[in-house]
């Protein structure tokens, strides 16, 4: 079984589990059921920002243990002061070390989009997300089906959320729905775990023109943004590179620096 089926088989049990504990009715009840959200894609597209989706990720089963000791507060504020354009907060506890009230305590202390990165299987998982402070959620094509994709995106919709549909492959697009508000390719090979910026270029020429498109995964320095956007893309999530640093906020607030400082150069030197 791959690691992908485990996390999603798990999912299923866990949200059933969810379900009886906290009743949609009373997600309903919280504060942040009926706010207005922020959205991701105009924040993606401003001119005055970078396109960077600050990610805040404590470990992943790839990669193990990332950074135990971080604090949401300090790390979501710092990204956002360091200038990323929003945040993504990885909720899953069991195989990522997330929870709902990371995203919450993004949620206080931030104005900005917030993505809730999580393993969306079921609606109420999308009821859950708004009633926590999420601005969008993340839909993985490769465990859902076009119906599924085009049902779970009206109802974030209902809700007033966005939706960053993710692929991992070319055979996944015909999963694509325009009904979604940004698209995301992911750039690691989940079979080896490797890096392929080339093939992610091929695919994303692959999306209809108008699409926002969103840079996930290996994204390492400032001139792998370059090289992105060249190639198409107008987001770039990025969670690890900061993340394994002692203060994953300055670790962003450096290479937002870089970028701004090698933009300057490549562009004064054409």
């Amino acid at each position: 079984m791959s690691i992908l089926n485990e996390i999603i088989q798990y999912k299923r049990k866990e949200t059933e589990e969810r379900k009886k504990l906290y009743p949609v009715d009373l997600l309903k009840r919280s504060i942040y059921y009926k706010a207005p959200c922020i959205s991701l894609k105009q924040y993606i597209l401003r001119p005055d920002k970078n396109g960077i989706i600050a990610e805040f990720k404590r470990k992943s089963p790839s990669r193990g243990i990332i950074n135990e000791r971080a604090e949401v507060e300090k790390t979501s504020i710092g990204y956002m002061q360091g200038g990323a354009s929003a945040l993504s907060v990885l909720t899953d506890e069991k195989f990522f070390g997330g929870k709902s009230n990371d995203l919450i305590t993004a949620r206080k202390f931030n104005y900005c989009p917030i993505l809730r990165k999580d393993f969306i299987i079921d609606t109420y998982q999308i009821e859950e997300a708004k009633s926590i402070g999420a601005d969008a959620i993340l839909l993985i094509a490769s465990v859902l089906t076009k119906k599924e994709i085009y049902s779970f995106t009206e109802k974030a919709h209902s809700l007033g959320m966005e939706v960053l549909l993710e692929f991992y492959s070319a055979d996944e697009l015909d999963k694509y729905s325009e009904t979604i508000d940004l698209a995301g390719i992911n750039n690691r090979n989940l079979k080896n775990f490797n890096v392929d910026f080339d093939n992610a270029a091929k695919m994303v020429q692959m999306l209809p023109e108008n699409t926002v498109k969103v840079a996930e995964s290996g994204i390492t320095k400032p001139e792998d943004i370059l090289t992105l956007k060249e190639k198409g893309f107008d987001g770039f999530l990025i969670g690890e590179t900061f993340m394994k640093s002692i203060n994953p906020e300055n670790a962003c607030r450096k290479f937002i620096q870089d970028l701004k400082k090698i933009s300057k150069e490549t562009l004064y030197s054409k």
